[in-house]
């Protein structure tokens, strides 16, 4: 990469383009080692110019990002021995863009090209996927009217396959003849008696 003739590849400058505070940004290590330049010359240059870098161009990181970054990318460690001295500083999009402005070089032009490039597919990249999440969602809200299509079903399922409860048979002597109706049947000769039993 020290050859100027060298070009990046859009994929490679695609794989250091971070998600960060809700914008796409480059770090100034990236960004360096890209031109060819040390971080420390690069982010100086920035410095005698800072009027052109506001601060939608270009911030530095907190602690807690440079921190969550060493996770995800790998860096090394951002305090103790082996690592930066200092909070990395992300450029935007337009950040990049004013970079080579500043650095003045065929090398710089080319990268910054390049660099462009890769934002541009990345914002391509970006929008595709929004439109593949919309479809998602739509599709899980379907699944989700489904799921409850389906629950009540199988609710009605189980209430038909269960058995009713059969009556429980009572405890004791049961008679399991019909029952008859006893009727009292006049009876003349009692009648007879009955005048002198009294």
């Amino acid at each position: 990469m020290t050859d100027n003739k060298k070009t990046i590849s859009v994929e490679r400058i695609q794989q250091v383009i971070y998600f960060i505070r809700g914008q796409k940004v480059m770090l100034d290590s990236d960004l360096a080692a890209m031109y060819g330049v040390e971080t420390f010359n690069l982010n100086k240059a920035v410095k005698r110019n800072r009027d052109r870098f506001p601060s939608d161009f270009m911030f530095q990181l907190t602690k807690e990002e440079a921190y969550s970054l060493t996770f995800q990318t790998g860096m090394s460690k951002t305090e103790g021995r082996g690592g930066p001295r200092y909070l990395p500083y992300a450029f935007t999009e337009q950040g990049v863009a004013m970079l080579s402005s500043v650095l003045k070089s065929k090398r710089a032009i080319q990268i910054n090209m390049a660099i462009m490039r890769a934002f541009v597919r990345f914002r391509e990249a970006l929008s595709t996927s929004k439109v593949l999440a919309l479809k998602l969602a739509e599709l899980e809200k379907r699944i989700a009217s489904h799921d409850k299509n389906i629950l009540t079903l199988f609710e009605a399922i189980r209430e038909l396959m269960t058995k009713p409860k059969a009556p429980r048979k009572q405890i004791g002597f049961q008679v399991k003849e019909p029952k008859t109706r006893y009727v009292k049947k006049p009876m003349p000769f009692l009648d007879f008696f009955s005048e002198f039993i009294y």
